[in-house]
């Protein structure tokens, strides 16, 4: 029925039974045909399907998605890419549900621009990820923008062409300047101080009990948007950094502009000579939020509060 190799639903589901019914369709559909699987899904969802796929769910890769997907950047270069650039010859069958009732409105915006990127992604690659969505939990605009980042819809009564299909207009749409903080600590950088943006970091995440590799992980990540700002921002840029709801956020804002919109979501050989900077931050963070435009972009890790 698709010409284009990659296939992308959206799964409109209600209740156990509807969601228990499709998805484990998919996977053994897939499985029969000797198809990789990988499901990663919230750990009760996760559960659900485990259970009705009995001893075959041992053929399939289960990820808890809280975890493996906790930043909606990280999906892409290191749930989907990571599993189907495994299998380069096959076709690859992924189950991803990266939107849920608990997921904020604050993450909600990364999320929906996650979906939409999905698309550009994997043009022209052998393919299907089905994105569940809970009618009952999740708002009225959350399914209406899944009908634009899906070029195919399912529910339980059948399949078809999703007449509102346009993911431009949902990454463009939350690619809005982000909310001002109320308290923060700054500095400015440019070259002679670059040291500086990871020490004052590092100072507000020990007061707040970051320790070890998380830690290092928050001097990692800030160092690099911070060398980022320096080599594609104009030379220089601005660190903040303060608590907001249980998390430690850092922000670097510069004079750059990002037009890739697929920047820190690609997987990069180690071989390979560039810059993996966002890729990176996309890796270690809980949450990044992003906004960009001519003469301007800011970038935000958001990091779990110990």
């Amino acid at each position: 029925m698709w010409a284009e190799p990659f296939v992308h639903p959206a799964l409109f589901y209600r209740g156990d039974g509807e969601y228990v019914s499709a998805t484990s369709a998919f996977v053994l559909e897939g499985l029969a045909a000797g198809e990789p699987v990988a499901v990663s899904v919230p750990p009760r969802n996760l559960a659900l399907i485990e259970a009705a796929l009995g001893d075959q769910a041992k053929d399939v890769l289960l990820l808890d998605m809280t975890k493996a997907g906790r930043n909606p950047g990280r999906i892409i270069p290191g749930v989907l890419r990571a599993f189907a650039d495994r299998h380069p010859d096959q076709h690859v069958r992924i189950i991803g549900e990266p939107i849920w009732p608990g997921r904020t409105a604050t993450e909600y915006p990364a999320c929906a621009q996650h979906e939409a990127l999905i698309n550009l992604s994997f043009t022209g690659r052998r393919v299907t990820i089905l994105c569940p969505y809970d009618l009952d939990g999740l708002t009225d605009e959350v399914i209406r923008e899944a009908a634009r980042t899906h070029p195919v819809l399912r529910d339980a009564t059948g399949e078809w062409a999703s007449a509102d299909y346009a993911p431009e207009l949902v990454v463009d749409g939350h690619n809005r300047p982000l909310d001002e903080p109320e308290k923060f600590v700054s500095l400015s950088f440019d070259h002679t101080n670059l040291s500086a943006v990871r020490a004052l970091a590092a100072r507000e995440a020990i007061a707040v009990g970051f320790q070890g590799d998380r830690l290092d992980d928050i001097r990692l990540a800030v160092a690099e948007l911070g060398a980022n700002s320096l080599d594609h921002g104009g030379g220089s840029g601005v660190l903040r950094v303060w608590i907001a709801d249980d998390r430690l956020v850092c922000e670097v804002s510069d004079s750059g502009h990002i037009t890739d919109p697929l920047v820190g979501r690609r997987p990069v050989d180690p071989r390979d000579a560039g810059s993996r900077g966002l890729l990176i931050v996309n890796l270690l963070s809980d949450l990044v939020r992003l906004h960009t435009r001519e003469g301007a972009t800011t970038v935000r890790a958001y990091f779990d509060l110990p």
